[in-house]
């Protein structure tokens, strides 16, 4: 018998919202208009013939804007021709990260609430993701913690590395200084690598600050640094990314990506890189501003609906206590709320170990105005008793 393609959550509802004509809140498609500048610059490329193959590790143009990013952004400064790979999307880069710096039966650190791509993508591989769960917020607006001895308890000597997303899918979680420096001396002690996703940089709210950790001391040569253009840039289905790595990893991590994907798609690389060189800080942070704003549209809609949402800091997901609605499993619920109100949001034990987060829902708001304001209508009707 051939084996079962297994199907995401986070795809499964989506399909069925598409389905009923609703509101798709579970995945995060980012639906915002893209900026002018990337997309005239792709267009431009394709009509100039920039349409074949690039380098395995990407354009010049676009390394050396990247460069420039990261000293600017990070105060990192990285060699665009050594230590800079282009991706088929963020998730592109950790594959071939994984298959080039770990062996099945390694183990790798994720902190839970995790993204279920990442253990999937380990499990693919082999490697066993250990879990390590942070503590839940004491408040609304508190934020997830770090468990320091849960960590060092988790370790074994098969443990390889640690992958840190910061800001958070789900909870938006941002990991602090403190966090973090307690994270590197755990790395340096152990030798682990430190796997690191930070496609949501740009979503970080009020006084949060979002820390790379490969800009802490002693951590520059265990660090990957993974993210790219997909949420920033609102071009998800681009599967545009890129990693930062030193030089004496980047090679294997080349090959790796070179072996299962080519090049990232060239076009959209030189719309990529013309974003990255025409936009400038106001563009971050009316994007952080804009998204902020919507936060607080959705966060509202949901206390009234009854649901308490643990008010995120980074990226632009909400998780959500849905213990009040029906059913026996958070998949259960989301299904529910899907068929009342046309809303569709992801079970939170799609986050979580079996056995956890039944009672949670995660709802993206990285939407158009008009259709977020639809979904907090339809949320609102739970409240009103309209459903």
């Amino acid at each position: 018998m051939a084996p079962r393609t297994m199907q995401s959550e986070i795809r499964a509802m989506t399909m069925e919202c598409d389905r009923i004509g609703g509101v798709n809140l579970a995945q995060g498609v980012c639906d915002t208009e893209p900026p002018g500048p990337v997309i005239e610059g792709a267009i431009e490329a394709i009509h100039a013939g920039h349409n074949i193959y690039t380098r395995l590790d990407g354009i010049a143009r676009l390394r050396q804007a990247i460069a420039a990013k990261m000293l600017r952004d990070r105060r990192m400064m990285v060699d665009p021709d050594a230590e800079i790979l282009v991706t088929s999307g963020a998730t592109g880069g950790l594959q071939a990260a994984s298959l080039a710096l770990l062996n099945p039966g390694d183990e790798v650190i994720l902190f839970e609430p995790f993204y279920g791509y990442h253990a999937s993508e380990l499990k693919s591989k082999r490697v066993v993701p250990v879990i390590v769960p942070l503590c839940a917020p004491v408040s609304p607006e508190a934020d997830w913690t770090l468990d320091l001895d849960a960590l060092r308890a988790a370790l074994t000597p098969r443990t390889r590395a640690m992958i840190v997303n910061t800001p958070s899918n789900p909870c938006g979680k941002i990991f602090t200084r403190a966090e973090l420096e307690a994270l590197s001396e755990v790395a340096m002690e152990y030798g682990l690598f430190v796997f690191t996703d930070e496609i949501y940089e740009h979503f970080v709210y009020g006084d949060a600050e979002h820390i790379s950790p490969a800009t802490l001391p002693g951590m520059r040569e265990r660090t990957i640094v993974i993210s790219g253009f997909s949420k920033t840039f609102s071009v998800t289905g681009w599967r545009l990314g890129y990693l930062v790595a030193d030089a004496k990893w980047l090679g294997a991590i080349s090959y790796f990506h070179d072996l299962t994907y080519v090049c990232a798609p060239s076009a959209f690389q030189h719309g990529a890189a013309q974003g990255l060189e025409q936009l400038g800080p106001e563009f971050y942070t009316q994007l952080a501003t804009d998204h902020e704003a919507k936060r607080a549209r959705i966060v509202a809609a949901l206390k009234d609906a009854g649901m308490k949402p643990y008010i995120p800091r980074g990226a632009y997901y909400v998780l959500a206590d849905a213990s009040q609605l029906p059913g026996e499993t958070a998949a259960i619920k989301a299904r529910w709320l899907l068929a009342k109100t046309g809303v569709a949001a992801v079970a939170g034990s799609a986050f979580f170990r079996a056995g956890h987060g039944e009672d949670l829902l995660r709802f993206c708001f990285a939407k158009k105005d008009d259709d977020l304001d639809d979904a907090c209508v339809r949320l609102r009707t739970l409240g009103s008793g309209s459903v």
